[in-house]
């Protein structure tokens, strides 16, 4: 009777392991095998961990094996498994691996096909097709849209974390815990006992150091020592992390009325305003989005503002970034003056806070929340509900959505929900936050996700003119290493164009992102279909680019740059001054958070800042969803091309006083996953 070699292995992840009642049916070409029981009670196989081997005997030739069907009943309590894979030594000697990485709960069962990638026509047999079909069927039914705001991009159908598909929670709830990391992150930074000191106003800007000395890091204390300074504060729209508002200025705005007498002691090339404009010298950032957004309004004790500046910049003779002109509102008029550079000390200083400020906020709710979780989350589902395991897009994919809809949920449920820890220090808390994700989806546009087309369309893209901009340096280094994997897993897999258009299940997952993620919006000018390997190529390289490294440049600079209180202030407790020569050092300090404020800022800041326990970066695919040596080679080419990039931004950082690694490939985690 012939006789199969199976092999399980199971997760290593804490409980993955059962003592349930496990059986195994193999059906293949000619057949089915009988049920094997592989483990019951009290064995102790499938412990975590665990690789074991069995013996499976059937009575006739069951012809190729196209399915394993794995069984769990339970035995006495929920005992959820988490099958990593098998693999099959036919009578033969061949060997067929099926990768499974889920769990497998309750009393359920799955069925699993080998790990070789197959697109829909591939599919010759009716059982392999209606495998197809029903995984996807079961899919599309567990990972529902949902709308959690009007006008946001549509999430999953989820209240919570728990209410969330076994396979997409975190292995251990506790770890992403907001309240529980946050409170944990004042008790070690030594803040808690200023945390309930909400409403008390520091002494000075010294005073801060009393909760910011015991944690300080090589940047966070660097930018302690020169935030006064306007180096400081224009390089940070460069290579902190909110690197993405700057851009050229191709016309003084008419909102803007400045002129050569304002600015010219900050002009060094004996130009005018108009000519170092046309020469390419003068950079804006502008915050109207922040406009007509209400201020939290959730703590009757301390009225709360926002100001919607706009920030002129110039490239002096040493090719720094330095600001030049600041108006703290949009409307021109003599109670919204213009500072500048001349004013006195602290006018100057005090406009300048108001836009790091306001820069904090675009940052935490359009860079970080709407631009990289939001979106991530729009690509996890549709790949879930729209592409079977077996298509090689959704081997290509998987690494990249691991745990994104779980902390999205997770913040939904905790962080941004009405009265969420959000509320508690954020000047945008209360709503604000929603007013501007509302009014930020009219610029995400799938040219906007395009990295090398949204640097270029700021007029960021020139080395000789910007040649400090780290960001995009080694943002577009790696964007070309993601571009030429999905290449070659693309051409392993589409013969040509005509077969990416016949992919009826990659032309569905791209419909599901337009019409869901993106609300049907024509000008958002995300593609209903695909055509070409080559705009395929781009599409996958967009996915992976956003999930990892776009996610990674404007998360985990966090707590380097924005841990000195008054360099990136969450809240301001005092309206924006009307006008010049009046503010004092007193003043600036009662504008900055409270006590209370600064230390929830300092917990939250330092907890989104942190890698994940058995963070997986950049390139790393521990869990072999493809079999195929074609793309196995493609992986080994890609950490080749990324460990190059990790040796050349090493070699740079060397000796800086403000090294920029935020998107050094091994700081770079796979997936939006904290």
């Amino acid at each position: 009777m012939p006789s199969y070699t199976v092999t399980v292995a199971t997760g290593s992840q804490w409980f993955a392991g059962t003592d349930d009642y496990v059986y195994l049916s193999l059906q293949g070409t000619a057949g089915c095998s009988e049920r094997h029981l592989l483990d019951k009670p009290f064995y102790n196989d499938f412990e975590r961990g665990a690789v074991d081997s069995y013996d499976v005997t059937v009575e006739e030739d069951i012809g190729d094996i196209q399915l394993i069907k794995i069984e769990k009943r339970k035995y006495w309590y929920q005992d959820d498994w988490y099958l990593k894979y098998i693999t099959v030594k036919t009578p033969m000697g061949d060997y067929l691996e099926f990768p499974c990485y889920r769990w497998i709960t309750d009393e359920k069962e799955i069925v699993l096909r080998d790990g070789r990638a197959k697109l829909p026509w591939d599919d010759k047999t009716q059982i392999l097709k209606q495998h197809r079909r029903k995984e996807l069927e079961i899919r599309q039914k567990t990972y529902r849209w949902k709308e959690w705001h009007p006008g946001f991009p549509l999430s999953i159908d989820a209240h919570s974390h728990s209410e969330l598909p076994r396979d997409i929670q975190f292995d251990n709830e506790k770890g992403i815990d907001f309240i529980l990391n946050y409170s944990k992150a004042m008790e070690n930074l030594y803040v808690n006992r200023f945390m309930h000191m909400f409403q008390t106003s520091w002494s000075d800007f010294a005073d801060f150091e009393r909760i910011f000395v015991r944690i300080s890091n090589t940047i966070s204390e660097y930018v302690m020592q020169h935030w006064k300074e306007d180096f400081m504060f224009g390089y940070q729209f460069l290579n902190g992390c909110n690197p993405v508002l700057i851009r050229r200025c191709t016309e003084i705005p008419e909102k803007l009325p400045v002129t050569m007498d304002m600015v010219e002691c900050s002009l060094e090339r004996n130009l005018t305003l108009e000519e170092e404009v046309k020469q390419g010298n003068i950079l804006i950032v502008d915050y109207e989005l922040l406009d007509d957004v209400d201020a939290n309004k959730t703590d009757p004790c301390t009225i709360q503002y926002l100001a919607a500046p706009i920030c002129l910049l110039y490239k002096n003779l040493q090719n720094k970034i330095v600001p030049i002109a600041i108006q703290l509102g949009q409307k021109p008029g003599p109670d919204n003056p213009i500072f500048l550079p001349s004013d006195a000390t602290y006018d100057w200083l005090l406009a300048k806070i108001w836009v790091r400020s306001s820069d904090f906020h675009i940052h935490q709710t359009v860079t970080h929340l709407l631009r990289t979780h939001l979106v991530s989350e729009v690509f996890s589902i549709a790949m879930f509900r729209q592409l079977p395991s077996v298509h090689p897009l959704f081997k290509l994919l998987v690494p990249h959505m691991r745990f994104t809809i779980a902390i999205n949920t997770k913040a939904r449920e905790q962080l941004i929900c009405e009265c969420g820890l959000f509320d508690k220090a954020n000047a945008t808390g209360g709503g604000g936050h929603v007013q501007m994700v509302q009014k930020a989806m009219k610029d995400l546009t799938y040219s906007s996700l395009c990295f090398p087309e949204e640097i270029k369309a700021r007029g960021m893209d020139s080395r000789e003119d910007i040649p400090y901009y780290y960001y995009r340096d080694d943002g577009i280094k790696v964007w070309e290493a993601i571009k030429s994997f999905a290449e070659d897993v693309i051409h392993t897999y589409y013969e040509s164009d005509e077969k990416v258009c016949e992919d009826v299940e990659l032309q569905a997952f791209v419909k599901d992102i337009y019409i869901y993620g993106m609300r049907g919006v024509k000008s958002s000018g995300f593609p209903k279909q695909i055509r070409t390997q080559e705009k395929l190529a781009e599409y996958l390289t967009v996915i992976i680019f956003t999930t990892s490294a776009q996610h990674a440049a404007v998360n985990f600079g966090q707590y380097d740059w924005c841990s000195w209180i008054p360099n990136a202030p969450p809240t301001m407790r005092r309206p924006p001054p009307t006008e010049k020569g009046t503010v004092t050092i007193e003043q600036i300090v009662e504008s900055l958070p409270d006590r209370g404020r600064s230390c929830w800022h300092l917990g939250a800041v330092w907890a989104l800042s942190q890698f994940q326990d058995s963070e997986l970066f950049l390139g790393m695919y521990p869990d072999e969803h493809f079999v195929e040596k074609p793309v196995k080679e493609a992986m080994a080419k890609f950490r080749k091309n990324l460990d190059e990039i990790v040796n050349a931004i090493a070699e740079r950082n060397k000796n800086k006083k403000l090294p920029y690694y935020y998107l050094s490939p091994d700081r770079i985690p796979n997936s939006v996953a904290v």
